[in-house]
């Protein structure tokens, strides 16, 4: 059950639905906010050429997936605790009068028994709009989140999104779209993964999955290991092993046109650790490249500091040491698969997603390159 809901909370404004019958001005504020399994965050932004530019943005750890591997519910002390980011995330939105948002939950939500209950006690708390996506639509909105990242060398695409409680991969075939179209091919699959070709030629979506193994998740699947090597060697091949299903084939000759993009605080970790970022820094990371080697070196470095290093190390920083090596894990599994030396950290996911299927579909954004 829900914690009882406390006196004197107000409801905030009812959202405008988009489109509007009218076309929406595009000085206006929209938002985006994901709640994951580990994490809330939200983005409010205003459109700016074919981009957007951030207002205001929210990141907080609430653990909303503590204890759902055992109990398969969402504990009290977690409704808790992301309903207070919610009720921060409500003051920024009335502050700043944002009227366009898109709200959502993922798959902490999705699998538990109480989830829709969750959803109901939300709204009631805070009048927020919050839904729960499916695992396909999550999977869509990192994949156009990516869109600016996209190379147009690039033939044959595998967008991985490590989320908390989940895994998105999707790989898409790029090959028959002339090269200075390709990004904006990626960002025209907001539409949905089987959209036609219309007056473009598409993207073509080979194949995708979401796998139920996140860094929250897959390390609670490992918790009673003590040795820290055998416990990451045991998240590795249990992951791969439940990737089985997606194998789109790469050949030797495909190589060359082939790009990994990576998002998640995993890679983001991953890739402020190779550079030695003693404090984080965006611009560096979003976009950096990285080999198959250069990655697995911090890994092995990461095994190399045993559990207590890697708290006290800064690139790592608090909020991740709990979860690397089971993010690191899943990496390495892909890797192993795929190995590349054209992975492109993307520090966007979700949220980026959002904002662009919103501001697509308001037509807001300019027509253009990345």
């Amino acid at each position: 059950m829900a914690p009882r809901r406390p006196k004197g909370v107000g409801a905030f404004p009812k959202p405008v639905e988009s489109p509007a019958p009218n076309p929406p001005d595009p000085a206006e504020l929209y938002a985006a906010l994901d709640l994951g399994t580990n994490s809330c965050r939200m983005l409010i932004a205003q459109p700016k050429g074919s981009q957007f530019h951030v207002v205001d943005s929210f990141s907080k750890s609430v653990q909303l997936g503590s204890g759902l591997e055992s109990s398969g519910q969402l504990s009290e002390a977690s409704i808790a605790r992301a309903v207070q980011a919610m009720r921060i995330c409500r003051q920024k939105l009335r502050r700043h009068k944002v009227r366009r948002m898109r709200l959502v939950a993922t798959e902490a939500c999705r699998r538990a028994t109480n989830g829709a209950e969750f959803m109901n006690y939300v709204r009631g708390e805070t009048g927020l709009p919050l839904e729960i996506i499916e695992p396909e639509e999550e999977a869509r909105l990192a994949v156009i989140s990516c869109a600016p990242l996209v190379s147009v060398k690039t033939e044959q695409l595998l967008v991985v999104d490590i989320g908390g409680g989940s895994t998105e991969l999707v790989w898409i075939d790029l090959s028959k779209v002339p090269r200075h179209d390709r990004p904006r091919a990626i960002m025209r699959l907001h539409s949905g993964f089987a959209a036609a070709d219309g007056p473009f030629p598409a993207a073509k979506v080979v194949d995708w999955i979401s796998i139920p193994l996140g860094v929250a998740t897959l390390r609670d699947q490992f918790n009673d290991v003590d040795d820290d090597a055998a416990r990451f060697a045991l998240m590795s091949w249990f992951f791969e092993e439940n990737m089985a299903s997606f194998s789109p084939y790469l050949s030797e000759q495909a190589r060359e046109g082939f790009q990994i993009i990576g998002t998640s605080g995993t890679v983001t970790t991953v890739a402020a650790s190779h550079l030695g970022l003693k404090r984080y820094d965006r611009n560096k990371v979003d976009g950096l490249r990285m080999t198959s080697d250069q990655i697995d070196r911090v890994i092995r470095d990461y095994l190399s500091l045993g559990p207590e290093g890697r708290r006290a190390d800064p690139r790592i920083g608090r909020d991740r040491q709990a979860l690397i090596m089971s993010g690191a894990a899943i990496l390495q599994a892909l890797l192993r698969v795929w190995p590349t030396d054209r992975l492109s950290v993307a520090d966007r996911g979700l949220r980026e997603g959002l904002l662009y299927a919103q501001m697509t579909k308001d037509g807001v954004l300019e027509e253009g390159g990345f």
